[in-house]
């Protein structure tokens, strides 16, 4: 399976020590994938000074552990870090951005899990329990109204692992941009004849729109791109850090905002704060999110607020030269993108 497995967003994998992550994004490097740590095994733990969930997780024989917060870029520095002095095979110096991040060997990696693969696997099960029927029926029924074929669905999270328990939420995605559009009016059309649910914990899921309540179960869905839709590569781009600023703007264009990194065209700059003044050349065309809960959360012609890290972006092809805002550099807390 790895020789020709291809990574991209959202495929899961467990590495030689146990570790277990996701990829991130859709450009590597030839030999490894960039990647975030999910779990954790237990013997381990000690080595990771991050605040740990009270529950564990089991797989195969492992028992895993979970960082409370995943995505805060002190707990990404204290993995780094870990990862620095204890397994220094799991950190990459990309040339391409100028710094350390966590980035996996493919020798290292043991087992992958891709979603769609996944949902093909979750079907040939002979005995299924609850949780495995009802994410089956959850995908039957959303494929059915929407009219996306199946082989356009996976199913991610623990269900994928085999490591759910009866307490574990239904985790789905659908693959390519025009399929999740077509996914979010079905569940729009699904809550208002009260088949679904929404379920809104704060400001960022009442304007993702992507989790929800099926019959007892929380269910989240996300967007992974095509491989049509992959339209660039590890090493065609350089990335030069400038400064933090804090501006509003409009989204010009969101047909790549669904994906991990969610991808905004923004017009419209308005600073902030006197940092934030820029001179026209470096005003940014895009608002580019490493964080996935950024996703999705404003739509062509809305404004959003943003604080992130000003890069200048080369074409090492064409040479040429644009500016973007990335948010989730793993440097501050600060970053955000907030809609208005």
């Amino acid at each position: 399976m790895l020789e020709n497995w291809v990574p991209i967003d959202g495929d899961t994998f467990v590495t030689e020590e146990g570790f277990i992550l996701n990829v991130f994004g859709y450009e590597h490097p030839s030999d490894r994938v960039f990647s975030f740590l999910k779990y954790t095994p237990s013997k381990f733990r000690r080595l990771f000074h991050v605040r740990l969930l009270e529950r564990t997780w089991r797989h195969g024989r492992l028992r895993l552990f979970r960082a409370e917060k995943l995505y805060t870029a002190k707990n990404y520095q204290t993995f780094l870090e870990a990862f620095r002095k204890n397994f220094p095979n799991y950190v990459y110096f990309c040339p391409f951005r100028k710094k350390e991040v966590i980035s996996t060997p493919l020798n290292s990696i043991k087992k992958v899990y891709v979603p769609k693969e996944c949902l093909h696997s979750l079907t040939k099960i002979k005995r299924k329990d609850n949780l495995q029927k009802m994410t089956l029926d959850f995908v039957n029924l959303l494929s059915g109204e929407s009219g996306i074929t199946l082989e356009n669905f996976g199913v991610h999270g623990s269900i994928a692992l085999n490591m759910h328990t009866s307490k574990s939420d239904i985790d789905i995605v659908v693959y390519g941009a025009q399929s999740f559009r077509k996914l979010e009016k079905t569940i729009e059309k699904l809550v208002e004849t009260g088949t679904l649910s929404y379920v809104f914990n704060n400001r960022l899921d009442a304007a993702r729109r992507c989790k929800g309540r099926y019959l007892s179960k929380i269910f989240m869905y996300n967007a992974v791109r095509k491989p049509e839709e992959v339209n660039s590569k590890y090493g065609m781009y350089k990335f030069t850090p400038l400064t933090l600023v804090k501006f509003s703007c409009t989204v010009k264009d969101d047909s790549e905002a669904m994906f991990r990194p969610a991808i905004y065209k923004v017009e419209d700059y308005e600073p902030a704060n006197s940092i934030s003044v820029l001179p026209k050349e470096k005003i940014p065309e895009l608002v580019v999110s490493m964080i996935g809960c950024y996703r999705n959360i404003a739509r062509q012609g809305n404004k959003i607020r943003v604080a992130g890290m000003l890069e200048q972006v080369e074409n090492l092809e064409t040479s040429k030269v644009f500016h973007q805002v990335v948010v989730g550099t793993g440097i501050s807390e600060e970053e955000h993108i907030w809609p208005l």
